[in-house]
């Protein structure tokens, strides 16, 4: 979810609702990450596909939004019990139910995908986005799809913008761009990992 257009002197990711950098992680908690927060800022990462303006990553973006939506309809059914990610999934097992947990497994997936897709693509300057993405997609998705679905998210590779064409949209000052990047990825990154042990370590694993 994204505001549209890019302030003076700003980059792409000043447009978004709620970044990565701004969801708290309760430390003190066991890491615990605030529910509707990370949801905010899972929508609006989920915008960049919008950048990347092809109609195959449609499927990418709908899985994700859906899986998003799964974990919001059981917040907002036990509000109280949900104020975290982590309260959500236990007290959903708790309940003898796993739909929450399996959608946040998959949301998850999916972030990471677009993580290492982006953070493959900052670290090699010479590198087109279909590369970086594909390399993305082999270690993270990949591995859990069907023979039906893998050729959805091929085709959606194959389709990547030129990486000229792609940072053009994200901003004119490209030094801040590439900094504010990383700072978000390194952010998103360090919730992918949170969330991948804890989800390991609740038997949340297909």
């Amino acid at each position: 979810m994204s505001t549209g257009q890019i302030p003076p002197g700003g980059t792409y990711l000043d447009t978004l609702k709620r970044s990565f950098t701004d969801v708290p992680v309760q430390a003190d908690k066991e890491n615990a990450i605030p529910t509707t927060e990370f949801l905010e800022a899972a929508e609006s990462l989920v915008s960049i596909f919008d950048v990347l303006g092809s109609a195959a990553f449609s499927p990418v973006k709908s899985d994700m939004l859906g899986n998003v939506e799964k974990i919001r309809q059981r917040f907002l059914a036990a509000p109280t019990e949900s104020e975290t990610l982590q309260d959500l999934v236990n007290n959903e097992q708790k309940a003898k139910e796993n739909k929450a947990g399996q959608a946040l497994l998959w949301l998850v997936r999916g972030l990471e995908f677009t993580c290492k897709g982006l953070a493959n693509n900052v670290a090699a300057a010479d590198q087109e986005l279909s590369t970086s993405f594909r390399a993305a997609y082999d270690v993270t998705l990949k591995p859990h799809h069907s023979f039906l679905i893998k050729p959805i998210f091929s085709a959606a590779m194959s389709a990547c913008p030129y990486r000229k064409d792609f940072y053009s949209k994200l901003g004119d000052d490209q030094d801040k761009v590439n900094a504010q990047l990383k700072e978000y990825l390194a952010a998103l990154e360090n919730f992918v990992n949170i969330l991948k042990a804890f989800l390991d370590s609740k038997g949340i694993k297909k």
